[in-house]
């Protein structure tokens, strides 16, 4: 499958692929676009910010998508999540989390490789709040997407090495580092 995606790159609708890609990660599909915006970026390095869009606008979409299915569908569907997309367990840690940090949790899995389509399903089926979600949801995606093709745009084929190996580890650091800040904020005041 992570093949059959990096051969939509080379397809004469590589864009409407990756937004397609960017909607379905967000609410089912288990490859993220990060995959095929990297390849198309660093063939087209002028369009990297133009692909960061296209990934973000989508996967909020595709975010909301999700957020539809866990609030109006949830009970047909139910089944087949548990048993093909992610673990019953895990959707009631999530549940947990969204009573005590709603806008955080939406976050974190945007920006982080914390699977997000468990968060955006899991909104709806919680009823949290559509504006905070899409608020969340567009300012993490977005932050992933255009930091990856800022890396690639500044510093071309030689980064995608680095992106690879350390982009779940830095992306979580900088996500702690966003709440400690926030936090050591809170606690001045």
């Amino acid at each position: 499958m992570y093949d059959w995606v990096l051969s939509l790159a080379h397809h004469k609708h590589s864009t409407l692929a990756l937004f397609l890609l960017s909607f379905a990660e967000s609410s089912f599909f288990p490859i993220p676009p990060d995959v095929l915006q990297i390849v198309l970026t660093l063939e087209r390095r002028s369009r990297a910010f133009y692909y960061a869009l296209v990934s973000s606008v989508a996967s909020v979409l595709g975010g909301l998508a999700g957020y539809a299915i866990g609030w109006g569908l949830w009970s047909l569907v139910e089944g087949f999540f548990f048993k093909y997309i992610f673990k019953q367990s895990q959707f009631e840690m999530v549940g947990g989390l969204y009573d005590k940090y709603n806008f955080w949790c939406v976050f974190v899995a945007a920006f982080t490789p914390i699977p997000y389509k468990v968060f955006t399903i899991a909104g709806g089926v919680f009823h949290v709040s559509l504006g905070m979600f899409l608020l969340a949801s567009a300012i993490g995606r977005s932050a992933r997407f255009f930091l990856v093709a800022w890396l690639l745009h500044a510093f071309g084929p030689p980064i995608k090495g680095f992106i690879d190996r350390y982009f779940n580890l830095l992306s979580i650091v900088g996500t702690l580092l966003i709440i400690g800040a926030v936090v050591l904020v809170k606690w001045l005041r």
